[in-house]
């Protein structure tokens, strides 16, 4: 009999009995990340007596090495000052229609708060610029509060929806430190919400008395406890950082990837659900991406297979192009650009391969079939000249010809290009954060939110940048609301 790798042991359940003298509090909040930390305070300012456990030294988890967007829309202050049109009705459109296998409830309920959600995340104690980034860009490269961060502007999508700009950014320039900001503040204000916070803490184990999740095991270093809950919020990251657990539900993650996540982001949260019997949805799907802008004038270039064929629009976002790189015939492509749109590259994932005097010298040098790179190269420099793309839509502010010699070739080959990822799958989820069991049914006194649930974000080929952020504490308030509620009402003995 084989034994089941480490990675995917399941924690054993605990019987109420284990909870004989335990301290009892009404809500647990598992990982201080953004969405735990929003779960805590929302818990706490309703009401309830919160235990916030955290096993890093200190706050933020993965949240603090993101980029800093927030996926926020119908009308925020800033897309009002910047003179951006947006309504509730076009981000539900655009999400449903970007999402393959959308959760509909979910997504109305994000599309209808997130006005009032962006006031909540500016009363934390700071305020997104009201600003607007014009351009082709991951991260706006200065301070300010709002770009596009997905494929609004990309076909078909703006064809039946208004396009709006909904990534919004924590005012620091560039990458660095953005979303460290953001959690400095919601430290600050779950301490003011007497929230108990205790780090290099783990959960072990979930208590379980007839189905029902009542309180859970923990570990610091060499001590053990455990304490009594009405109701655990589970929200401990995902599962990028378990080999295991990538090999059996995302492999591509584990192919020639660089990893974006923290230590902690190996899968305990999602395998202790599974423990009580969770059910878990969109564990296939991972975020896996290598972008090859800026600068924004290679947006300009054409993208070819190994066939000398285009397969996708430039000016997708970075993910969907990375998406559709991925599945072509070994996972190889290249970006063409002429000399007048080769600017100096400021995020060198996508390495330069080689420069080219003509389009014949460049087929040749790259084994392309004979004839294909010259006939694709042909086809797109005429229509682009007319500020058109029949084959796939490309936007005409992204429609350049590409004739002035000599012409540079960048890889987007997996394996050259510096692709990393991340995982979207995790607990299926009621709306409010209750975890779900395979029946649909919900497991009382268990709720999950953040990386290790399955929300809007579970579409790696729709994936917007800052929806991580946005429903993280978006949802992670919701769950801290409702455990509240529910231990207020809760039958559990203390």
């Amino acid at each position: 009999m084989t034994a089941t790798p480490s990675g995917l042991a399941l924690p054993a359940a605990l019987p109420a009995s284990a909870l004989d003298d335990a301290e009892s509090y009404d809500v647990v909040v598992v990982g201080f990340g953004i969405s735990g930390g929003c779960a805590a305070l929302e818990a706490a300012r309703a009401g309830a007596r919160v235990l916030l456990l955290e096993r890093a030294a200190v706050h933020g988890g993965t949240s603090s090495m993101s980029g800093g967007h927030f996926y926020l829309g119908g009308g925020t202050a800033v897309q009002e000052a910047t003179g951006q049109e947006d309504s509730v009705d076009a981000m539900i459109a655009y999400l449903e229609a970007s999402t393959k296998d959308p959760d509909k409830e979910k997504i109305r309920a994000y599309c209808e708060g997130s006005v009032e959600h962006f006031g909540w995340l500016e009363s934390l104690g700071f305020e997104f610029e009201r600003s607007y980034f014009p351009g082709k860009a991951v991260i706006q490269p200065g301070t300010e509060g709002l770009m596009f961060t997905g494929n609004e502007k990309v076909w078909p999508f703006r064809d039946d929806i208004p396009p709006a700009p909904r990534g919004h950014k924590v005012p620091v320039p560039g990458d660095t430190e953005g979303t460290r900001i953001v959690m400095d503040l919601l430290r600050e204000r779950v301490e003011e919400a007497g929230v108990e916070v205790r780090f290099e803490t783990g959960a072990t184990n979930l208590v379980v008395d007839d189905g029902r999740v009542v309180g859970l095991a923990w570990k610091s270093f060499e001590r053990t406890g455990v304490v009594r809950a009405d109701a655990v919020v589970i929200a401990a990251g995902g599962f990028v950082m378990n080999p295991d657990m990538v090999a059996r539900y995302t492999p591509a993650l584990g192919s020639k990837l660089f990893t974006l996540g923290s230590t902690y982001d190996d899968g305990l949260g999602i395998r202790l659900g599974e423990s009580v019997g969770a059910a878990l949805e969109h564990m296939d799907e991972p975020f896996i991406t290598a972008p090859f802008y800026p600068p924004s004038s290679l947006v300009k270039g054409l993208i070819v297979n190994k066939e000398g064929k285009r397969f996708v629009a430039e000016d997708s976002y970075h993910a969907r192009t990375s998406y559709e790189v991925l599945r072509q015939p070994d996972a190889t492509a290249y970006l063409i650009a002429d000399s007048e749109h080769m600017e100096e590259q400021r995020m060198p994932l996508v390495p330069l391969k080689d420069g080219y005097e003509t389009i014949e010298e460049m087929e040749a040098g790259l084994g392309l079939p004979e004839g294909s790179l010259v006939a694709t190269m042909a086809r797109y420099n005429e229509y682009a000249a007319r500020g058109e793309d029949p084959d796939f839509h490309k936007h005409p502010d992204w429609l350049a010809p590409q004739t002035e010699g000599p012409w540079g070739v960048y890889d987007l080959t997996l394996g050259v290009a510096m692709y990393a990822g991340f995982t979207l799958g995790g607990m299926a989820t009621t709306v409010d954060g209750q975890v779900r069991r395979e029946d649909g049914s919900v497991i009382e006194g268990l709720y999950a939110a953040g990386a290790c649930a399955s929300n809007i974000a579970q579409d790696g080929a729709g994936y917007c940048s800052g929806t991580q952020l946005g429903e993280g504490s978006f949802f992670g308030r919701r769950a801290g609301r409702h455990a509240a509620g529910a231990a207020a009402e809760s039958p559990v003995d203390r």
